[in-house]
């Protein structure tokens, strides 16, 4: 399993975590679900204290990776097959992103 903090404007809002590649899981922080200036990561995934469970990369995180050539191109640089979409998300939502939205990964014990 892989898991990920996830920060919106540097605020920590959840987990994301990718229990196999068929099921990922996201669950927003009690912190920030209690906090009513906070808003929710995306109107895809409104703040609820139930987890948001999909059979793939929930459409928000996936539409921050790369497309075509560059895509290829970090996946050749970071030695991550193209088709990990977790792993390239890790790799790459760290910092510099379009929106308020990073992904910090957790490592693993």
């Amino acid at each position: 399993m892989r898991i990920a903090k996830v920060y919106r404007d540097g605020v920590f809002a959840g987990i994301l975590s990718e229990e196999s590649r068929k099921s990922y899981v996201f669950k927003y922080d009690e912190t920030y679900l209690s906090d009513v200036n906070q808003a929710p990561i995306s109107l895809t995934l409104p703040k609820t204290k139930q987890e948001y469970r999909s059979d793939y990369l929930f459409p928000f995180f996936f539409n921050m990776l790369s497309e075509g050539v560059n895509r290829k191109l970090q996946s050749r640089q970071l030695k991550i097959d193209e088709k990990d979409h977790f792993g390239l998300l890790l790799a790459t939502a760290n910092y510099d992103t379009i929106g308020a939205v990073t992904i910090k990964p957790i490592k693993e014990k």
